[in-house]
């Protein structure tokens, strides 16, 4: 059970983390996997081996995010090669699932989506997509790490065995300025 809650922290750290997305292609828009008119959001990467979790975001063709849970999550097989993605299983969603979602903004330019975590319930990850300057749609998660608004890119879940029991996450993000790193290690 201790196992289960740690592995469900680890996850929902690293779902927090962010960075600058990119458009995928494959795949239907109803589909648990990446495809065309998604963008990428951030991902939970472990010790145990390559293979990631991935965040992504359904959008129109003017970045706005579609439906009313346009955030889902699904594994990068790494192990595989970078093309290789599978849907999360339904044992898998507890730890890294979404507990909600809910778009709080959509309009010409893009929109916005607060979404939590089932493994961070206490920290509401904000999710903006705009269109840059190239015509491209760009995403960002911006969640607080060290008291403090950030973007996050990354969240490392460090595995001790036996049990595969998490030792720490570890949140890493960009200052909202883009000046420098930001990290937070958080233990279970």
């Amino acid at each position: 059970m201790l196992a289960l809650e740690a592995r469900r922290v680890c996850i929902a750290l690293l779902i927090v983390c962010s960075g600058v997305a990119r458009a995928w292609a494959s795949a239907s828009a109803d589909s648990p996997l990446p495809g065309p008119g998604t963008v990428r959001l951030f991902s939970i990467s472990k010790s145990e081996n390559k293979n990631q979790v991935e965040y992504a975001i359904r959008v129109n063709e003017h970045c706005a995010p579609i439906g009313d849970a346009p955030v889902f999550g699904y594994w990068r097989m790494l192990e595989k090669g970078p093309a290789y993605a599978e849907p999360l299983l339904a044992r898998e969603v507890p730890g890294y699932g979404l507990l909600g979602q809910r778009v709080t903004a959509r309009d010409s330019d893009g929109g916005q989506v607060r979404i939590t975590l089932r493994a961070l319930p206490a920290r509401e990850i904000l999710v903006e997509v705009r269109r840059d300057q190239t015509g491209q749609c760009r995403a960002w998660s911006t969640i607080s790490i060290q008291g403090a608004p950030s973007y996050l890119y990354n969240v490392f879940v460090r595995l001790t065995w036996p049990f595969a029991r998490v030792d720490y996450l570890l949140l890493q993000g960009w200052s909202l300025d883009g000046t420098r790193v930001v990290t937070e290690k958080l233990k279970p």
